[in-house]
């Protein structure tokens, strides 16, 4: 697809529009595992990535941090295994409530059971959903503020560099352009200690995706640009694995290309 002009293309969606008009509700119905074929894929895809990751024993530390959690949790229920402390982070307040209600096992929060049954099997625990969702919510023990473009992401908050971060469909919807972004990924760094982990996923290709009938921007990554990006905030790549999406397959609610999975440690090749 060619690039637009300015006069066409469509404002991005800013983080005020986010505050104002995301709705996590609609949002968590890409995650409904057992509902759609084309995003039950890629779930299941990025769901046994980090259960490789996280099950490997290299992947591991006292404390995590979750850039841009959303409303979700998939993303953190292997991590929950390893890590002793769990700090999720996001920038709409919405997401912070919608989050906050299924940690606190309230009424109305999201059914996360088919996922979390699904992590529990490729982890070999079939049959203790319970236990892996008591354990998660023991785990996170905080959700802050995140705004990816601050130096200090986290600010007013500092906290001690953390083991790893996690960050999965934040930094692509959240930046306007390829030089937003770098910007972005070397603030998010900053919470890192070298020789920690850095474990990247999200959508290749993508210019917009759905969140119930409100049209959100995104700005569309390749491979070559990930890499080129990583490598300039001082991290080796460990991992870089890419599913393509089917073209015989319609979705009208998103044209992202394909998914990826980035394992990265900060500083130095190990």
């Amino acid at each position: 697809m060619g690039r637009l002009s300015e006069s066409t293309m469509t404002e991005f969606t800013g983080g005020d529009v986010y505050q104002a008009e995301f709705d996590p509700k609609a949002f968590l119905e890409y995650f409904k595992l057992g509902e759609d074929t084309l995003r039950d894929d890629f779930l299941i895809f990025i769901l046994k990535q980090y259960c490789k990751t996280f099950t490997s024993g290299t992947v591991k530390g006292n404390t995590l941090i979750d850039i841009g959690s959303g409303p979700n949790i998939h993303q953190l229920l292997s991590a929950c295994e390893t890590f002793k402390e769990i700090i999720a982070t996001d920038y709409t307040y919405r997401n912070h409530w919608e989050l906050e209600k299924w940690l606190k096992n309230e009424p109305g929060a999201f059914d996360w059971t088919p996922v979390v049954k699904y992590v529990c099997e490729l982890e070999g625990n079939r049959e203790k959903e319970a236990e892996k969702e008591a354990r998660l919510r023991k785990t996170v023990k905080r959700i802050l503020k995140c705004d990816v473009h601050k130096s200090n992401p986290l600010d007013p908050v500092v906290l001690p560099p953390a083991d790893c971060l996690v960050s999965s469909l934040c930094l692509e919807a959240a930046c306007k352009d390829l030089n937003t972004y770098r910007v972005a990924l070397k603030n998010i760094s900053s919470l890192l200690k070298p020789g920690g982990h850095l474990i990247l996923s999200g959508d290749l290709g993508c210019s917009f995706f759905m969140v119930g009938p409100r049209r959100f921007s995104c700005l569309v990554l390749r491979e070559e640009f990930l890499r080129e990006a990583l490598n300039e905030t001082g991290f080796f790549i460990q991992e870089f694995e890419v599913l393509f999406r089917d073209d015989n397959i319609i979705d009208d609610s998103c044209d992202f290309s394909g998914m990826y999975f980035i394992v990265a440690c900060k500083g130095k090749a190990i």
